[in-house]
């Protein structure tokens, strides 16, 4: 009989941070073991999730970052949900193909990124809906279709305010830890995902070193220890493991307005007055994620000079072309022709503007799928706003009386952030900038695990070794 398996992903989290305030995770890796989990690059939640599932680079699984370019289109486009996005055979689809029919194999995927109709038996995603006034509710998707409804029905509708954004806090965590206990429960699936977001927030917020990481790590600790009790009552190994780690950062570093002041990149100016991005009419734009950028470059004649360009640039560290981007497993249709990476203390913000005053309307509002790359600053509320309670208050009151209303509570510092992700860990730093796997059972045990191997060792952990 197969043996049931829990595999928890808590983003940001290291091999350094086991210890005094994580008390559960450390009495998982005292009854198994722990180690450093070699990442990829960029080392960014969408690429890093579809290696572990897959066991493959971004070249073979093709999700390169967070979001990309797609130039039929010449739209970037990010945070997509379908499942199809990925390439190569999943975890679960393995599993499940290593299973005789009679005996069947069963998968529970929650909040883990690319839901959307994947193969799995029970999934859970954030999902609003848009009516065709404007409005935004809160809402999920998932399969089978009532699945979301009953754990609402239990639960709430989850809080995706508390999800991303400058409310994000533990309550997201805390709703999806829930769900993946009922499912655990109502299901008893043969193999569960589940992802616990929570410390992305604060160590983007505060940095790596604030003093207060410490409260967000006994919060999380607290809520992975009750999937774990759950996970034990079934009989279930429980593997623990994150995508990356976070470091600190003072330096935003706006590569498309570099570009944009060599005269290669294009905006247009809308009707309304502020300016948006052209990628189409651009010779060269970047599409920014994190610490590292695709940059995409229109006419080859005007490659070595838009390198150079962003070589010479204060905080970037490389910038990758042709055999670079095979040899760091990119070489992707839709990787950007040049792809750049941060310096240590560095990241890149999407801005193209010159003029604050010209900034997007999107620019100031949680607004992660038009904005053409990612924008950390979402998760603060605008520093020079006086009561940024009463401004959310007001705007939520024009929503409730069906009126228009703009979210406008977002600043445009990005001297703000304190924390960012995306390049490679420095070498001999992998335990405090790197991410961490932990096992309850040490039939797997190593003293580092690469990302790619991940998929096969779980595999052994519920299969024995092939």
């Amino acid at each position: 009989m197969i043996r049931p398996l829990v595999v928890l992903n808590i983003v940001g989290l290291t091999p350094s941070m086991l210890g005094q305030h994580t008390p559960k995770l450390s009495e998982l890796a005292g009854r198994g073991f722990a180690c450093p989990l070699g990442t990829v690059l960029p080392a960014v939640t969408c690429t890093t999730q579809s290696t572990l599932l897959t066991g493959l680079l971004p070249s073979g699984h093709g999700v390169v970052a967070n979001g990309w370019y797609e130039r039929e289109l010449a739209e970037v486009m990010f945070w997509r949900q379908s499942n199809r996005l990925v390439s190569g055979e999943r975890l679960y689809e393995a599993a499940g193909a290593a299973v005789e029919s009679e005996s069947g194999y069963t998968t529970a995927k929650m909040f883990w990124w690319y839901n959307m109709h994947a193969p799995v038996d029970w999934s859970v995603t954030p999902r609003p809906s848009y009516p065709a006034d404007g409005r935004k509710v809160m809402d999920s998707y998932s399969q089978p279709a009532d699945l979301k409804d009953r754990l609402q029905s239990e639960l709430g509708v989850f809080p995706l305010m508390r999800f991303w954004g400058p409310g994000a806090n533990i309550a997201s965590s805390r709703w999806i830890a829930d769900a993946t206990i009922k499912v655990l429960e109502w299901h008893r699936p043969s193999l569960t995902l589940a992802y616990l977001p929570h410390l992305d927030y604060n160590l983007q917020r505060l940095g790596p070193a604030d003093e207060l990481i410490a409260v967000d790590l006994e919060a999380v600790d607290a809520e992975a220890g009750r999937v774990i009790d759950a996970a034990d009552e079934l009989g279930a190994d429980v593997v623990v493991l994150s995508e990356y780690g976070i470091t600190s950062v003072d330096r935003p570093v706006a590569l498309n307005r570099v570009l944009r002041e060599a005269g290669l990149l294009s905006v247009r100016r809308e009707p309304l007055g502020w300016e948006t991005l052209d990628p189409g009419g651009s010779r060269a734009f970047a599409v920014v994620d994190h610490q590292v950028a695709h940059v995409y470059v229109h006419d080859p004649s005007d490659l070595s000079r838009v390198r150079e360009l962003l070589e010479r640039t204060e905080g970037v560290e490389r910038v990758l072309a042709g055999q670079e981007l095979a040899a760091a497993g990119l070489d992707h249709p839709r990787s950007g022709d040049l792809v750049v990476v941060a310096a240590a203390g560095s990241w890149f913000s999407y801005y193209f503007w010159l003029d604050d005053r010209l900034a997007p309307d999107y620019a100031r509002t949680v607004d992660i799928h038009r904005k053409p790359g990612y924008d950390p600053v979402e998760l603060f509320f605008d520093p020079r706003l006086r009561w940024p309670a009463v401004r959310v208050a007001s705007r939520l009151l024009k929503k409730m009386l069906g009126m228009r209303y703009y979210m406008d509570v977002i600043g445009l510092d990005a001297s703000i952030v304190k924390g960012s992700h995306g390049r490679l860990p420095a070498v001999g730093r992998e335990d405090e900038e790197g991410p961490v796997l932990i096992a309850s059972s040490t039939a797997i045990a190593r003293d580092h695990v690469a990302m790619t191997e991940v998929k096969r060792l779980l595999l052994e952990l519920q299969f024995g070794a092939s």
